[in-house]
């Protein structure tokens, strides 16, 4: 692996002197503009090259779809973000002072990174109450767990956290008995309740209604601005409710970025993407 730097301000929006870190848990600092730093990141997997060199610029708050075919990198760039996969060079900070390509996937949750992955994994035996207390408790050994009793303030989260995604009047019922878009809202929820930064979602509307998607739109529309998100989605329609700016990864790199329609009529993308 190439020897880590840290990331020079080329980004017109990256400050350096400001840090995510200055903001607390579960806060965004408006004044630092880049809340994920990627450059020429480059992932090979027995000679495929997974990412190309790939450079991307989150900014604070911001709702980033990104879109691609099948093998375009998508997952290999979350895993790189979430410290699953380690690249073979490149840069990945999260703020100006949290180096990724050097931190553990635990460590990298700790921090204020949080992912969803395309199918659920609630408790399912669990009520949804209990699910989001699992899910917001910071020490996870088991005698820690067994004992540990939920103070006013944490109930007042869990609470707001269940009206936010719409399963108030769901609380006490079995995960399992949940609709599988009310399992999406609820997965979405525990990672709501650990107050991350920056929100990682694989395809979360897969395999819903149309209802549950509209609701869901609405959902991580509310969500940017309090946080950062990406979105990795093949959903075109859902991607135009979202609105907000659209990266197309081709190849392991970005082959375009701008609004939908933009990125819609460009020849390159249509060529290997849409037109498919």
């Amino acid at each position: 692996m190439s020897p880590v730097r840290a990331p020079p301000p080329l980004h017109p929006d990256f400050h350096p002197e400001a840090s995510i870190d200055a903001a607390g848990p579960g806060k965004l600092d408006p004044s630092h503009r880049v809340i994920l730093y990627l450059e020429d990141i480059t992932v090979s997997f027995d000679g495929f090259r997974a990412l190309d060199r790939l450079t991307l610029y989150i900014d604070v708050g911001e709702l980033r779809c990104i879109i691609g075919p099948n093998g375009a990198g998508k997952t290999t760039m979350m895993d790189v973000i979430t410290g699953k996969t380690r690249p073979d060079s490149g840069t990945a900070f999260f703020g100006q002072t949290v180096d990724l390509t050097r931190m553990s996937e635990p460590e990298i949750a700790r921090a204020g990174i949080g992912r969803k992955f395309q199918k659920p994994t609630v408790f399912e035996r669990h009520t949804v109450f209990e699910n989001l207390e699992l899910a917001m408790k910071a020490d996870k050994r088991a005698r820690k767990t067994l004992f540990a009793t939920l103070g006013d303030e944490a109930r007042d989260r869990i609470a707001d956290t269940l009206r936010l995604v719409r399963l108030a009047s769901e609380a006490g019922r079995a995960a399992g008995l949940l609709s599988h878009g009310q399992k999406q809202w609820l997965e979405i929820g525990m990672l709501l309740v650990q107050e991350p930064k920056l929100l990682l979602l694989d395809e979360p509307v897969a395999g819903m209604t149309d209802e549950e998607t509209d609701r869901t739109a609405e959902l991580i529309v509310s969500l940017a601005g309090e946080h950062s998100l990406v979105v990795v989605e093949h959903d075109m329609a859902f991607v135009a409710q979202l609105g907000g700016k659209v990266t197309v990864l081709h190849e392991g790199s970005v082959l375009a970025e701008g609004k939908l329609e933009s990125v819609q009529n460009d020849p390159r993308v249509v060529e290997v993407y849409l037109g498919r």
